[in-house]
């Protein structure tokens, strides 16, 4: 006999895919997203984005450029997706990146753990491998499969492994964020922003995460599209020239206090403590303004602090944005302040100095430590080479000590130096600065997370008409006019095609269609969310409305006359925000 459990996860289910099943039958239809492999019978948690989806990625991650390289003036970067075990083992993943997983006895199924207890627990993925099994006998937890008895938890780390070259080759992972393509590359950009901060950094591109058993579409997915965003601050300066601008806008914020949902000013969040600084607090703003103007529905959007329990290792603090869709309240982008821990693991991992030189108004007479070569000791050690070691060394810094050792670069060797050769001593000199280990604030926005919420939040379907509009952003939007013959006869087509060469181009997207009666062409932009559809008629050819066509709204149905040689600077002044009404 089924378990309650089992059936209460087969109606959850199917609530879920009642919910969203006629979103997604557009979108496969209509070429948004596609399942990959489906002609082998697919990949759970793989999908491939199809000539709409493929426009409205892009154009989002448009808008996000826009914001962070536009405005905001940060850099952007493209970093390798293979990276050497070295790396991950610095940044914590090989070590830390897991989630727990729980197969089933009967049938093999895999499952993650925290997930098969979530309606019991508000957080469950804080919970330990042993808290889960133990829920799992409390709460009669089976195998949602087969109802099968569940076997003990297990760590999985979600990093894709491989090799880089043949024979006895190095050791690499499929990287699981973009993040660690910055860090590493910190010295190259600390030079190229000319040894100054703060410094922001922007990449997007693919992560890999073997996921244990992806089964919200594209929610949870085992490749996905990244746009993340690094600011290196200095760790004593955690303030923005900006801030002040935003600071009297308001946000929806659920600490973890254990408090409810509350909506404050941005300043009086940073005020009351609630976020820790003003450079968190504006890219949490900062994150509110981009999802909004993606076409995020602001009463559907919120910004959830972790709790301590479920930080992330690198984290110092992390609030993330969330989205009511279907599926429930789901995470689509995190703003951490990841503190100083990557520069100083890729620091101490790479022996190379990731710090930042502050500057002092004037140079301060101070005790500083410094290394002192034991010229006595290297001569007979060290030979013709003592004279350049000893250079060496006392440029190091006492932190490049590490277990007693300094390790030099001498001729491009290694070598590697112990405690009989230096000592670290005290001296009082005047300094001109002194180096800083940057913090790190990371907007990381999870980009098909993101493009998914903004196709639910846009679909409007009406069940009695069986008609679907897609009131998509018109920046976001895959096609930004249909450009329509009434008939494609008569020079009609002739005109309409012209409109549609003088429209089109790479940042306005025209769609030519004479296909059908004009109401189902209509449907057809509706259904894929193209704001405005222009139509030539027989009165464009003559008349009182010569040389007019109609241009027709997409949200309001609204149509109107307007000169046929002007639809390009028309589609242009929509772009930028003039209302249709004042057309």
């Amino acid at each position: 006999m089924m378990s309650m459990f089992c059936l209460r996860s087969r109606v959850i289910a199917m609530n879920k895919e009642l919910n969203n099943n006629n979103l997604m039958a557009v979108c496969k239809r209509r070429g948004f997203i596609w399942p990959s492999f489906e002609i082998y019978g697919g990949v759970a948690g793989m999908f491939d984005y199809g000539p709409l989806g493929s426009n409205m990625r892009n154009n989002i991650v448009e808008v996000w450029r826009d914001i962070y390289k536009r405005r905001e003036g940060f850099i952007e970067i493209d970093s390798e997706t293979v990276n050497p075990r070295e790396v991950f083992k610095a940044s914590g993943h090989v070590d830390e990146f897991a989630d727990l997983v729980a197969y089933c006895t009967k049938c093999g199924s895999a499952f993650r753990a925290d997930h098969l207890v979530k309606e019991f627990f508000d957080n469950p993925d804080v919970l330990s491998p042993e808290e889960l099994d133990a829920a799992f006998v409390k709460y009669g937890v089976k195998c949602p499969e087969c109802d099968g008895r569940l076997g003990p938890t297990e760590e999985f780390n979600l990093m894709f492994k491989t090799t880089i070259g043949p024979g006895s080759a190095r050791v690499g992972y499929l990287r699981p964020e973009t993040a660690q393509g910055i860090f590493v590359n910190y010295p190259n950009l600390y030079r190229y922003n000319r040894e100054k901060l703060p410094l922001g950094v922007m990449q997007t591109g693919r992560g890999y995460r073997n996921e244990i058993a992806p089964r919200q579409g594209m929610i949870r997915m085992r490749e996905f599209n990244m746009m993340e965003v690094e600011l290196f601050v200095d760790p004593d300066d955690k303030d923005w020239g900006r801030f002040r601008e935003i600071k009297n806008n308001s946000i929806t914020l659920v600490p973890n206090t254990g408090s409810a949902a509350m909506t404050m000013t941005v300043g009086d969040a940073v005020g009351k403590g609630i976020i820790a600084n003003r450079v968190l607090a504006y890219f949490v703003y900062t994150t509110q303004q981009l999802l909004v103007r993606l076409g995020i529905d602001p009463e559907r959007l919120r910004f959830r602090q972790h709790l301590c329990d479920e930080m992330a290792h690198y984290a110092a603090d992390c609030w993330d944005a969330e989205v009511l869709l279907s599926f429930g309240w789901v995470e689509i982008t995190g703003i951490a302040d990841r503190g100083c821990w990557d520069l100083s693991r890729h620091a101490e991992f790479s022996g190379t100095e990731l710090t930042h030189f502050r500057k002092f108004d004037e140079p301060r007479e101070m005790e500083i430590d410094k290394i002192k070569a034991k010229h006595r000791n290297l001569g007979p050690k060290f030979k013709d080479k003592a004279k350049i070691i000893a250079e060496a060394m006392e440029t190091k810094h006492p932190s490049d000590v590490k277990n007693g050792i300094l390790v030099l670069n001498i001729d491009g060797e290694d070598t590697a130096v112990t405690g009989e050769f230096f000592e670290i001593v005290r001296v009082r000199e005047k300094v001109s600065g002194e180096r800083v280990i940057p913090h790190v604030i990371e907007p990381s926005h999870g980009l098909d997370r993101i493009f998914y919420s903004v196709l639910e939040h846009a679909f409007d379907y009406d069940k009695d008409k069986d008609y679907a509009v897609l009131r998509l952003a018109p920046e976001v939007a895959p096609i930004k006019v249909g450009i329509f013959p009434l008939m494609e006869k008569d020079r009609l087509d002739t005109m309409a095609l012209e409109i549609y060469a003088a429209v089109h181009s790479s940042h306005t997207e025209a769609y030519y269609d004479g296909s059908g009666t004009i109401g189902k062409r209509y449907a057809r932009m509706d259904e894929i969310g193209t704001p405005w559809c222009i139509t030539v008629d027989y009165e464009s050819l003559e008349g009182p409305q010569k040389g007019t066509v109609t241009i027709r709204d997409r949200d309001t149905s609204a149509q109107k006359r307007i000169p046929a040689d002007s639809v390009s600077e028309t589609i242009r002044s929509l772009l930028s925000g003039v209302s249709f009404n004042d057309l």
